[in-house]
């Protein structure tokens, strides 16, 4: 597997929170992640990616699916944050929950490549519609990488498909952010309607 470092570059630029993660493999793990995701696809760059929750629902009015990332890994630092001051025993590691929130949505580049989406849609009793969400690709990407179990339960289980199964603490965390954030913009007309 080869990982272009174009596209480890255009990561860093894009997600600044990568710098707070202190475990140096664990950072590097996340942004070959995304690297990889995204040259196994037709976008150069998160910023290229549609910002919405999925292909086929309302859009932000302006941003990018990184302005959605980098919220979410916001929200979630800040949640987890007050949660650990408020009960200093939960065990909230902070490099995890960072790693996790960035790679909540790295199966996205996949979900919402136009290839993908038009192939899919075309004839969708071929392979369904969509083939495979960005949960499942995502969880892919992670596992293929050497992510931590949790980032790939991350990836998997943040979105809908999370109902499933008992989701970690930190995902708990992302994925409450992961709703929050767009609820809110949605409530505040940030969307396209």
């Amino acid at each position: 597997m080869e990982i272009s470092e174009a596209l480890r570059q255009s990561v860093i630029r894009s997600l600044p929170e990568l710098g707070e993660i202190r475990d140096a493999s664990l950072r590097e793990k996340v942004i070959d992640a995304w690297a990889y995701s995204l040259g196994q696809s037709s976008f150069a760059s998160i910023d290229e990616i549609r910002p919405s929750g999925n292909p086929d629902t309302p859009p932000l009015k302006s941003g990018t699916q990184t302005d959605h990332i980098r919220g979410v890994t916001r929200l979630a630092i800040a949640l987890g944050n007050s949660l650990k001051s408020q009960f200093p025993d939960l065990p909230i590691d902070r490099d995890m929950l960072i790693a996790c929130s960035l790679c909540h949505d790295v199966g996205k580049p996949f979900e919402f490549d136009p290839e993908n989406q038009d192939r899919w849609k075309s004839d969708p009793s071929v392979s369904g519609f969509p083939a495979i969400r960005h949960t499942q690709y995502g969880t892919h990407v992670c596992l293929t990488i050497g992510l931590p179990e949790e980032v790939c339960h991350a990836a998997g289980c943040h979105s809908g498909e999370g109902e499933l199964v008992r989701r970690s603490l930190h995902v708990t965390i992302i994925h409450h952010a992961d709703y929050a954030w767009w609820a809110a913009l949605e409530v505040a007309g940030r969307l396209e309607t």
